[in-house]
């Protein structure tokens, strides 16, 4: 959350009163995001001492989770241990997406082709981590998720389109214990697939987690996905041609009007996060039309509403197996 829609969400929250852990690849990354967020405040207060007191009621907590390393997941979580503390809600909404140009396979810590390692096998193991923390009674899960996990729909139908096949990329990482594909399906290494494919996890996770959750009838935590839309000005896109970006930014949002806002993006998080709607049931996926953010926070229950996954994303047996798969590769 040091940037894009995770940061503009934190301060959202941060404003009403919430205790906010704003965890990020390193440490430095955290510690800034908090300041920035103070800055942001102040910049947009006119009375400097209605600011300055503001600033004093934040609830900011900068901490250390590099989702490319699961060592770094262990010490973030264990270090919120030891801090004895429980979370109404936890949000998963870091990702990355490579260049779409990229060749060469860049890897996790573990050796995780890097995209899906990220996206979806980081946020799979701090989830396990973090599930004894999260209040039982009305805790909620928050997934950042995308349209293009569909490809059906207008940017999963550009390029190669998201699908795991037989998952056969991640069945022999795990029959040969090597832990270590190039893509979930098996087929050679495509950055432009990878983010896609790992949206797609995304999607087939939140739906198997609130099967189990269901299923254990223990709970109820509820926890649900969402497509904040196309929003390029964000640091998803910080591996694309920056020319080309800022550009595609101009036309997307302001020109074409199917472009979302940073701002609005970061009030579909805090709406998912805190809306009393979305807590009354899980396994469920909110988007809304492009070009949505032109209505403000008024689109959120409104054209921001739950609709249907992909037809991949509903298979639940392929759901199953994919949390099998990944339970052995982070060695769970």
């Amino acid at each position: 959350s040091n940037s894009g829609i995770g940061m503009d969400a934190a301060m959202r929250m941060a404003m009403k009163g919430h205790e906010v852990v704003l965890a990020c690849r390193t440490l430095e990354k955290a510690t800034n995001a908090a300041e920035k967020i103070k800055a942001e405040i102040a910049n947009s207060t006119e009375d400097a001492v209605e600011a300055i007191s503001l600033i004093k009621t934040l609830k900011l907590i900068p901490m250390e989770c590099n989702l490319a390393d699961l060592t770094s997941i262990d010490n973030f979580v264990s270090n919120l241990k030891s801090s004895a503390a429980s979370f109404d809600a936890v949000c998963y909404n870091a990702g990355i997406a490579r260049n779409t140009e990229a060749k060469e396979v860049e890897r996790t810590k573990q050796g995780f082709e890097l995209t899906v390692g990220t996206n979806h096998l980081g946020h799979f193991y701090l989830n396990h981590l973090m599930m004894p923390l999260i209040e039982k009674e009305g805790g909620r899960i928050v997934v950042t998720a995308s349209g293009v996990h569909d490809p059906e729909s207008p940017g999963g139908a550009q390029g190669e389109k998201a699908t795991l096949g037989d998952l056969s990329g991640l069945e022999n990482a795990v029959a040969n214990n090597s832990k270590q594909f190039d893509m979930v399906d098996g087929r050679p290494f495509n950055a432009d697939k990878a983010y896609k494919d790992s949206k797609l996890c995304n999607v087939l996770f939140t739906r198997e987690l609130q099967r189990r959750l269901n299923a254990s009838g223990s709970s109820s935590i509820y926890v649900n996905a969402f497509n904040p839309g196309l929003i390029v000005g964000t640091g998803l896109f910080r591996d694309q041609n920056q020319v080309f970006t800022k550009l595609f930014d101009v036309a997307a949002t302001n020109v074409l009007k199917v472009g979302e806002t940073t701002h609005w993006g970061g009030g579909a998080l805090e709406y998912m996060t805190l809306s009393e709607k979305v807590g009354e049931k899980g396994g469920l996926y909110y988007t809304s039309p492009p070009g949505s953010s032109k209505f403000g926070d008024a689109a959120f229950d409104r054209e921001f509403d739950v609709s249907e996954v992909s037809k991949e994303a509903r298979d639940d047996d392929k759901a199953k197996r994919l949390w099998e798969l990944s339970e052995k590769l982070v060695g769970i």
